[in-house]
This record gives C-alpha cells, structure tokens and sequence, in this order.
C-alpha cells in the first residue's frame, strides 16, 4: 500500500490518539488483562516455542505459570487468588500431563518416566492418548512417532524457574532421555538437538535446509543445559566454553552446528557453525545470560516470586478447575471444583461457593472462582 502525503498527517494523529488511549490505562489494569488473558488461554499453546506445534509444551506452560505468579504481585482480592489458584494448579498437573512412564525407550534406559516434548488435546483441551501421533512438520515424510515418543530438552525451564528442583526424580530421569537422544558431543563441547527425529537443519549430503532436511545442534541449547548445571550445583564453565567454541573466528554464535563428519566442500567442519542462521540473537542473550548466572550464582532471569512461591517443590492442590480452555471430562470425588468463565461485564461471585452438583461420584462441592479479567466490584 502506498501513501501520498497528504495521508501521513492523518495516519500520525490516528498513531499519537491509540498511543494517548494506551497511555489512559493504569498500569494495573493492563496487567489484570494479560494476566486474565494467559489463564484463559492455557495451559495449552497453539504454537510450542519453535513455532510448530499446538499442545501442553513444558517450555511454554513455564513461563505461563511464572507469568501468572509475577502478575498476582500486582493484583489484589479475589484477582489475585485466582490467578495464583491457577498457577498452583498447573504447576501440580505438569507430571499428569506431559510426563509418561512405562514406555519402551523408558524401559530401555532404565527410567521411571520422562517429560514429553508435546502433549497432543482433544477439543476440550484434555489430554489425548499418549499413543497419539504429533506431526513432524519438517520432514519429507511424517514418522508418526507417538506423543511418547518424542522427546525435546523443554522441561528444562521447569528447573531454571523454579517449578521443580535440579534433584527431582521426573527431571533427572528425564535428562537421562534427553542425553540419550539429543545430546551430542563435538570437538566444541558437548550441542543439544531441539527434540528427536527434527528435519529442520541441512541434509546429510551438506545441501542446505529446503523444507526439509536433519535437524542440528544448538549452541543455544547448550547455554539452556549450562543454567540446568547451575541449579543443580555442577560446573558450568565447560557450557560456557562450548558455546565460545561453537562461535565464528568473529565471535558470531550461529542457530545451529555441524554435528557430524566433516564435508569440506560446503565449508561444514564439526562443532562449527552449519549453513544456518548467524548470528542467532537469542544464542547471544543466552550466552550472555548464562555469564551473568555464573557470577551471580543463579539463573538471572528465574523470576523472583515464582522461585519464593514454589522454590522447587510441586504445590499441594486440593481442587480442579474447569474452563475456559481447559474443560476436563472427570473430577476426582471430594475434590473442590473452581469454573472460570469469560464474561465481559459480570462476574461469577462468591454465592454459589459451597453448592453440590449430581455426578456420576459423590456430590462435589463446586466453587466458583473470579476471572482477573473481570475484578470484583467495591
């Protein structure tokens, strides 16, 4: 579209009046709205963060999670709570959820379970079967590997904010998978791939990605492994110097690495930048992160109210909640049932706490809770 002079002036003072509404909106109420927003679209996500796949992803629902803590810090009243009632409430399903136990690649690396890299829904936004395929969007032909059988190294952000500790069962068996699929060892240090069976890298012919392709190491993901080490109390120097060495002679960090045999004719030598993008600003902020964390002694981007509410431990919950997007088919009997409902201009309120409802169980209390988005009246 083109514009003639004549239009900037109006297109200006269009721009300066929508700054002016901006501007109108205290501060709180903004936070009420993109608080009540990610607890009305979670826990699930449309796109994971590689921008792929809708689902539970752990990465994601993390930082929901924290997002919800650090918004209640700006709430009050029944906002407040339910944001937090929320939080705590996903926080506690992470295992029900994502984390599966009894598969094939468990039994073969001797763990009691591990985290899952996309958790597939039904229309409620229930959890389908774990037997369920994921795509794999990058690969000339879908595998149709099963839910269970996809692993990514997301459930490392779960250790980084806080939500569980660096010692926990379901994380450490969970890194034992991941090393077994992702990891790989170059003359640079040690790279991570984002999950197995990734076609998002050059072929192994060296020809470069085209749709499709073999998906490589991320130096980025080393940086993500060196703030695990952090919080588990380990050295994380060798992270930081894999990710130095993965660099270019200019000091440029790339998206991705060469993770196999060298193939000089493309200019591929291991555990140097591939012929992907570079520099990788995210790589970068990472790696300067990760420097920050080792001086300060802890991750410097773990959010504080989140770390002071959970500090590791899975909360205790004593209740389900139901909707909007979240609408579970059953309710364990003697649990306290919270719905949240989108409304625009009223709230569901305190009254109807307490009432019973017939189910198929026995009589469930059912409170209602109130939506940060539409804050109780004085």
């Amino acid at each position: 579209m083109q514009l003639d002079e004549a239009a900037f002036p109006i297109l200006l003072a269009s721009l300066l009046k929508e700054h002016e509404a901006l501007d109108n909106i205290p501060i709180t109420d903004m936070i009420t709205r993109a608080v009540g927003f990610v607890a009305g679209s979670g826990p699930s996500t449309c796109q994971d963060r590689w921008e792929e796949d809708a689902g539970i992803n752990m990465f994601t629902l993390a930082v929901a999670i924290a997002a919800l803590v650090e918004g209640a810090e700006h709430l009050e009243g029944a906002a407040k709570a339910h944001a937090l009632r929320v939080a705590d409430y996903w926080n506690a399903k992470l295992e029900d959820w994502a984390f599966v136990r009894g598969t094939p690649l468990a039994e073969d690396l001797n763990v009691s379970g591990y985290f899952i890299r996309t958790v597939p829904l039904d229309a409620s936004g229930e959890r389908q079967s774990f037997a369920d395929a994921v795509t794999i969007k990058n690969l000339d032909h879908n595998p149709n590997l099963p839910a269970s059988g996809q692993v990514s190294t997301d459930c490392l952000q779960l250790v980084r904010y806080g939500l569980r500790a660096a010692d926990d069962p379901s994380i450490t068996d969970s890194i034992k998978v991941i090393d077994s699929l992702l990891k790989t060892d170059t003359p640079s240090g040690p790279v991570w791939h984002r999950y197995n069976n990734d076609g998002y890298g050059e072929h192994d012919d060296g020809t470069g990605f085209n749709g499709t392709g073999r998906g490589r190491g991320w130096p980025l993901l080393t940086g993500e492994r060196g703030h695990y080490a952090l919080c588990a109390g380990e050295d994380v120097t060798p992270y930081v110097d894999a990710m130095m060495a993965m660099s270019s002679p200019l000091g440029l960090i790339p998206e991705q690495i060469w993770d196999t045999d060298p193939i000089p004719a493309y200019g591929l030598v291991p555990g140097k930048p591939s012929g992907s993008a570079m520099p990788l600003v995210w790589a970068h902020a990472e790696f300067a992160k990760l420097c920050h964390s080792l001086g300060a002694g802890r991750p410097v981007d773990r959010p504080q109210a989140t770390w002071a509410r959970y500090r590791g431990v899975k909360p205790k919950i004593d209740y389900e909640i139901w909707g909007p997007s979240y609408r579970p088919k059953r309710i364990a009997p003697g649990r306290v049932l919270y719905v949240t409902m989108r409304l625009r201009r009223a709230c569901i309120t305190a009254p109807m706490a307490g009432r019973t409802w017939p189910t198929s169980t026995p009589r469930i209390p059912v409170s209602a809770c109130m939506s940060p988005s539409c804050p109780p009246k004085p």
